[in-house]
C-alpha cells in the first residue's frame, strides 16, 4: 500500500534501463535506478517498511527516537522518513563512510555518532553493538536493527520484486545483488522462489568480505578490509537466504570504483561504489555466458555521495588505486604532479588572504609559489601568514612575495629517499625540481603511503 505522504509516496517504481555502451557479451544487462528514490538509494524502501511496521506494532510512538547502525544509506532513508513523520533519529556510522553521506545526515537533523570501522562484531565500538547499547540507554528509543528486522526483506518481496518482474515483461534470467543486511537478496529470493524459481542470483561481493567464501564452500575465515561502502560483511547476516545464489564474484576495490566511473563516462549514469561492485559482477557473469540472457542489477545509490572518493583522482592516488607509470625515482612519490594541473599553488602577486583561502579550500598547510608555467619562486605556509597578520589584519592584503620563503632546499628526481627524510627532520618541505621545472611536493603523508603500498 502506497504512503499517503506526498514525498514518501515517491519511494519505489524506479526506472529500469539497458546498458548500451559497455560490453555485455551475449547478454542484455539492465540496471534498476534505485538512485531515483527521494532519499537517493534503495534503502528508502526498507526505511519506510521498517518504520511503519514499528508503528503498527506500537514499538515506535509519536515523539520517539529511532536508533540504527548504518553504513550510510539506510540512515539517509530513515532520516527521510523520520523528517516526514516527526521522529528524532540517532545513527551510528562507521568512520570509513563518505563525508557527503555524513554531512547529508547531519543536514537532515540526524544525530550522527561516528565509530571505528576497523573492529569486528563483538567489539564495544563495532557499529551495531554500539547502536544497541545506545538504544538501551535512550528513553523512548526504538532500535531499527535492519540486520534482524523482518520488515527489511519484506520491502523487496512486496515492492522491488513485483516491479522488476513487470518492468522486464516477465523475461529475466539472472539478478546480480550485493549483501549488507541481506534484505535485497532475501526479499527478492522470497518473491522469485514462487514467481520464477528458475531465476539465477549472482552475488557481488567486495574482495575481503567473507560472503563469497560462504556461498561457495559453506565456510569462511577472517575477513579482510575493503573501501566499497554498504555491502560485504565479516559475518553471515541473520536474515540472509543464499538458496537461489548460483554464482559469486569477488570484486576488488579498484574494479568496483573504476566500473562506477565507466558507468558515468560511457552510460551517463552517476552511481555509487556498491553499484560499481554490482555492475562489475554482472558484467563478469554476462561475459561468461555462451547463450544470450537477460540480466538485471541495481544502481543502489547516486555517485553524488562519493564525489570526494571514487570521482576524486587525488583520493584514488592516495589510496594507491590510481598510479602514474613508475619512473623509479623520487617523482614516483609525488601524488599531485604539477604538469597534470594537480598542484594547488600561489602566485607572487596573490594576496595573503587569497593564499590562505586556497589552503583552507584544499585542506593544505603550505603552497608552492610558481612563476610562469613551472618555475618555483618560493613557498608560503600558515606560519608565514600568521606572523604577517597577527599584529595587523590589514596585512592580509599584502602580496605573497612579501612573506614567502625563498630559502629552499630542493630535490632532484634522482636524489635518495634518505635525503627526503633528512629534509623532513629539519622541518622543511621537499619540492622536486627537474631541469628548472617544478614537478611537485613530496609530503610526509606521500612517503608513508608509498611505503604502505610497496
Amino acid at each position: 500500500m502506497k504512503s499517503t505522504d506526498p514525498v514518501l509516496a515517491l519511494i519505489g517504481n524506479t526506472p529500469v534501463v539497458r546498458l548500451q555502451n559497455i560490453d555485455t557479451g551475449l547478454c542484455e544487462l539492465y540496471v534498476k535506478l534505485e538512485s531515483q528514490n527521494p532519499g537517493g538509494s534503495i534503502k528508502d524502501r526498507i526505511a519506510l517498511t521498517m518504520i511503519e511496521a514499528a508503528e503498527r506494532s506500537g514499538q515506535l510512538r509519536a515523539g520517539g527516537t529511532i536508533i540504527e547502525a548504518t553504513a550510510g544509506n539506510t540512515g539517509l532513508g530513515l532520516a527521510l522518513v523520520a523528517v516526514r513523520k516527526g521522529y528524532r533519529i540517532k545513527l551510528v556510522v562507521p568512520d570509513k563512510m563518505s563525508t557527503e553521506k555524513i554531512q547529508q545526515l547531519k543536514a537532515m537533523g540526524a544525530e550522527v555518532i561516528l565509530t571505528r570501522s576497523d573492529v569486528n562484531k563483538g567489539h564495544p565500538l563495532y557499529y551495531q553493538d554500539l547502536a544497541l547499547r545506545i538504544a538501551s540507554e535512550t528513553p523512548g528509543a526504538y532500535y531499527i536493527d535492519q540486520f534482524n528486522n523482518p520488515a527489511n526483506p519484506l520491502a523487496h518481496t512486496l515492492s522491488t520484486g513485483p516491479e522488476i518482474w513487470q518492468q522486464m515483461d516477465q523475461q529475466l534470467d539472472a539478478i546480480a545483488v550485493g549483501v549488507g543486511s541481506s534484505g535485497t537478496l532475501s526479499g527478492l529470493s522470497a518473491y522469485f522462489a514462487d514467481t520464477a524459481p528458475q531465476l539465477e542470483f549472482v552475488l557481488a561481493d567486495p574482495q575481503g568480505s567473507i560472503l563469497a567464501d560462504y556461498v561457495e564452500t559453506g565456510h569462511f575465515g577472517q575477513a579482510g578490509s575493503w573501501r566499497v561502502e554498504g555491502i560485504g560483511e565479516d559475518f553471515i547476516p541473520p536474515l540472509a537466504n543464499f538458496d537461489m545464489v548460483n554464482k559469486a564474484y569477488r570484486i576488488s576495490d579498484q574494479e568496483s570504483l573504476f566500473t562506477a566511473r565507466a558507468l558515468l563516462e560511457k552510460e551517463g549514469i552517476l552511481a555509487g561504489s556498491s553499484s560499481g561492485t554490482l555492475v562489475a559482477a554482472a558484467l563478469r557473469y554476462c561475459r561468461a555466458q555462451t547463450t544470450p540472457k537477460r540480466v538485471l542489477t541495481f544502481i543502489c545509490d547516486s555517485g553524488n555521495k562519493y564525489l570526494s572518493k571514487q570521482f576524486n583522482d587525488n583520493w584514488l592516488v592516495d589510496q594507491g588505486l590510481l598510479r602514474e607509470p613508475p619512473r623509479d625515482n623520487l617523482s614516483d612519490l609525488i601524488t599531485r604532479p604539477h604538469h597534470k594541473g594537480a598542484t594547488v599553488f600561489a602566485r607572487q602577486e596573490d594576496s595573503l588572504a587569497d593564499a590562505y583561502q586556497k589552503m583552507r579550500r584544499h585542506d593544505v598547510s603550505q603552497l608552492p609559489v610558481i612563476e610562469g608555467e613551472a618555475a618555483l619562486a618560493g613557498l608560503i605556509d600558515e606560519w608565514d601568514i600568521l606572523n604577517a597578520v597577527r599584529d595587523n589584519k590589514e596585512n592580509f592584503k599584502l602580496p605573497v612575495r612579501s612573506v614567502m620563503s625563498t630559502d629552499l632546499v630542493t630535490l632532484a628526481p634522482q636524489d635518495t629517499l634518505e635525503r627526503v627524510i633528512g629534509i623532513f627532520a629539519d622541518n622543511k618541505v621537499a619540492p622536486v625540481i627537474e631541469q628548472g621545472n617544478f614537478l611537485g611536493l613530496i609530503t610526509q603523508t606521500d612517503v608513508i603511503n608509498y611505503w604502505q603500498q610497496h
